[in-house]
């Protein structure tokens, strides 16, 4: 069983005395359903589980009316031996995109307050399809990703006093053990090519079998492409396949900025913009903003057609490159491909961890990877591939920009230069 840090924010939901419904929404195959059948399982008395993917036929309980004691009516008769006992029971409405009505009977059952309600569904199901009302202010919101790193850790059996440990070389500046830190970069390389979906990483943990994990990797984006022709619009299809199959190739590039004209010859804006944001809705990627300044607030300076575009599993972009591609990370190669993979990694972490994703270009003189606010500073992010950490354009923009201090993320041990910190890569999860 792996260890998912979203059980605890179901159990301070749980909590709470006056909770909404929860919706728990998330890319296919992230773990939802697993995480809240445990959770459910754990902590009521009575449970009942509604599948509208599995079974079409629950879609007609909230057909026939939307008040509680309607519905009540509907669930006896159509499930048999259903428990319903007022406060103790909990009622899991899964793949809820299926049933628009579901959606808008969450009001109702907030209101009503006679069971907990917990909904889970892909973003791409609850966002597109036709909802007669939706429940605004009688939901609560819950976004589940693929594991991260510290949860990849927890799988392969590092326990959570070993991160800690690790966290005290980080507060303190100092350098972790040699053999400790090669260990963390073979598992964080590992993590690379693995990614973060459960069942991959269960395969992973089990076998160790990497040919095992691509295919299954390859049909997790086979069942995106089929994602895109059941829920986007039909004239968008084609658009939105050709955006999510050019991420590869917009990262192999030096500028690696997004670039329409790299999805199909002569592609602009106005043909594209929308299919990029179906993607960003369905999970499977994130934007990086170009900053017009390095300055706070980022948003602000933020532009809005400048950006890079990441994959949110990295484990998944390493499956739509050529065979061959583990290795040679393991290995140290891939040339240009292997900084735009380890950005890319950096990217799905600083996300994860809930922060938005900004860099800065000028003139193709500089250019700085990331930019966050870390302890409540402006940060300039680099990350490098190796050990090898000269940066012109890192030294350029704390001595002429303004820029109090910078990361470098890298293969090398953790050690402080004046105003940069040099971190390995493994403890970006720190930031």
């Amino acid at each position: 069983m792996l260890e998912r840090k979203i059980y605890n924010d179901l159990l301070k939901w749980k909590s709470k005395e006056n909770k909404q419904s929860l919706i728990v929404k998330g890319a296919r195959q992230v773990g939802k359903t697993y995480i809240i059948d445990k959770f459910c399982r754990d902590n009521y008395e009575n449970y009942v589980y509604i599948n509208f993917f599995a079974n079409s036929e629950y879609n007609s309980i909230f057909q026939n009316g939307l008040d509680v004691d309607t519905i009540i009516k509907q669930l006896t008769i159509r499930i048999p031996n259903i428990n319903l006992i007022p406060n103790k029971t909990i009622i899991f409405l899964d793949e809820i995109q299926e049933c628009p009505e579901a959606i808008t009977a969450l009001k109702f059952l907030t209101i009503d307050k006679r069971f907990d309600v917990i909904a889970s569904g892909s973003l791409l199901g609850i966002n597109y399809k036709e909802v007669p009302s939706y429940p605004v202010g009688y939901v609560e919101h819950l976004e589940m990703h693929s594991l991260d790193f510290e949860e990849f850790c927890w799988a392969n059996g590092m326990n959570k006093e070993a991160i800690n440990y690790l966290k005290e070389y980080f507060d303190k500046r100092e350098p972790v053990p040699e053999s400790i830190h090669n260990r963390m970069m073979d598992l964080f390389k590992e993590y690379i090519i693995v990614g973060g979906m459960p069942n991959v990483v269960n395969e992973f943990v089990t076998s160790h079998n990497f040919a095992n994990v691509l295919k299954m990797q390859k049909d997790i984006i086979e069942d995106y492409k089929m994602d895109i022709g059941k829920y986007a619009k039909e004239n968008e299809k084609a658009k939105i396949r050709a955006c999510f199959l050019s991420i590869p190739k917009h990262l192999s590039k030096d500028y690696k900025k997004f670039r329409y004209s790299l999805v199909s010859t002569g592609g602009k804006a106005e043909k594209y913009q929308g299919c990029l944001m179906w993607l960003y809705d369905a999970n499977i990627i994130n934007f990086c903003y170009n900053l017009a300044k390095p300055e706070l607030p980022f948003e602000g300076n933020a532009r809005s057609d400048t950006f890079k575009v990441y994959m949110r599993d990295t484990g998944l972009l390493m499956a739509m490159l050529e065979e061959g591609s583990g290795k040679e990370i393991m290995d140290g190669n891939l040339g240009i491909y292997k900084g735009a993979i380890y950005e890319n990694i950096i990217a799905d972490i600083f996300a994860k961890l809930g922060k938005k994703l900004y860099y800065f270009e000028k003139n193709s003189t500089i250019e700085i990877d990331f930019f966050i606010k870390y302890e409540n500073i402006m940060t300039a992010v680099e990350v490098k591939s190796a050990d090898n950490t000269k940066s012109k354009s890192m030294n350029s923009i704390i001595n002429n920009w303004n820029v109090e201090q910078g990361i470098k993320l890298s293969s090398k041990n953790i050690g402080v230069s004046n105003n940069i910190i040099n971190i390995p890569l493994y403890m970006s999860i720190f930031l």
